[in-house]
């Protein structure tokens, strides 16, 4: 994960995973005698995908290492499946490990863990950005409400594209699904809300794993004019930024041709660092749209210590429970005003933001 920033509205922790195991309490189905312990299995970018996994897995070692706990079958850990293929194996050495609670980190998950929670009923599952279905009733399906910090970036998307006279900002997506167009719809919601004339030109990659695509697909966008970019396409993502920054390098640090990229999942900040035409260091990552990833798991993996873990359920989180909010360390002041008035409206119930997008 790239690094923390302060300046997060709500103050989103997605170092919260922390706490998915901060209690010494007796393990029901093993692990240690006297530790409740935890694993995530990433999707196939990775724990260093300066995303998604990345985020689950920093927050989880951080509080091992906060409690004294090492990295191993009694405390901690990490499985990374190589592909798709991999993910059962992935997610039965977890089970047969015995770490009580094995959080699947990506909606690509859910056929495995459905399979793979069937045959360990005494394992608590954490399925995160996908609905594994009520009959699973050793797996609680954790949802983040996207579309709430998109719509806040579509805001400060389109105060800036406003100010740069665009008519037209872009949106990359991985694979089409429910999750990134949730995303989308915030993101055209947001924008449409500053500037009904602004349009929103979306791509799908039909990946999550190959930077390349992402790049190709920007550096299209950024030749007709697109000078704002949100990607929610995984390591497809990183192109995007790539394509940003190769123009961006060519032009003075002042240029009114800029290209801004917007992060997801996470604080992308330091994905958007590059060198102006004149040598000067600046960055280039508008905001990012965070998911409360560890936030989502923590309260899930404490209820499951309290015994009351919503097996076959599924939980919501959005900006009111601080589990997705918006960075605003590089927005301008009416960037900043904007996206929290809209935030404060939405907490408050007087916007309500669609999940699914405009054709």
């Amino acid at each position: 994960m790239v690094s923390r920033r302060n300046l997060i509205i709500g103050g989103v922790a997605l170092v919260a995973v922390a706490g998915i195991a901060y209690a010494a309490t007796s393990g029901s189905n093993g692990g240690s005698s006297d530790k409740f312990t935890a694993a995530v299995v990433s999707d196939t970018n990775g724990v260093n995908d300066k995303g998604f996994n990345q985020s689950a897995w920093e927050g989880l070692e951080k509080w091992g290492k906060e409690n004294g706990l090492e990295k191993g079958q009694n405390g901690y850990n990490y499985f990374q499946p190589k592909t798709v293929a991999d993910y059962n194996t992935q997610l039965t050495q977890a089970a047969t490990a015995k770490y009580n609670v094995v959080a699947a980190i990506g909606n690509t998950f859910k056929d495995s863990v459905q399979t793979v929670s069937k045959k360990y009923p005494d394992t608590k599952f954490v399925l995160v950005d996908e609905i594994a279905g009520s009959k699973y009733k050793n797996v609680a399906s954790v949802m983040f409400r996207s579309e709430q910090s998109s719509y806040l970036v579509g805001v400060a998307a389109a105060t800036k594209a406003k100010t740069m006279g665009d008519n037209t900002v872009g949106f990359v997506g991985g694979m089409k699904n429910p999750v990134i167009e949730a995303f989308l719809a915030g993101y055209q919601a947001g924008v449409k809300s500053v500037d009904p004339n602004i349009k929103v030109d979306a791509t799908y990659a039909g990946t999550f794993s190959d930077p390349a695509k992402g790049q190709t697909i920007a550096k299209a966008k950024i030749a007709q004019g697109e000078h704002i970019i949100f990607q929610a396409a995984g390591g497809v993502g990183n192109g995007v930024f790539q394509a940003a920054k190769d123009q961006d390098a060519t032009l003075a640090a002042d240029s009114k041709d800029k290209v801004w990229v917007i992060g997801v999942d996470m604080d992308q900040t330091d994905m958007g660092a590059y060198k102006t035409k004149d040598g000067k260091a600046d960055n280039l990552t508008l905001t990012s749209s965070l998911t409360g990833i560890g936030r989502g798991v923590q309260l899930v993996t404490e209820a499951a210590q309290k015994d009351k873990f919503p097996g076959g359920k599924t939980v919501y989180y959005g900006l009111k429970e601080k589990g997705v909010g918006v960075t605003t360390n590089n927005l301008n002041a009416d960037e900043k005003k904007a996206v929290e008035d809209a935030k404060a409206k939405i907490i408050a119930g007087d916007i309500k933001v669609p999940d699914t997008p405009e054709n």
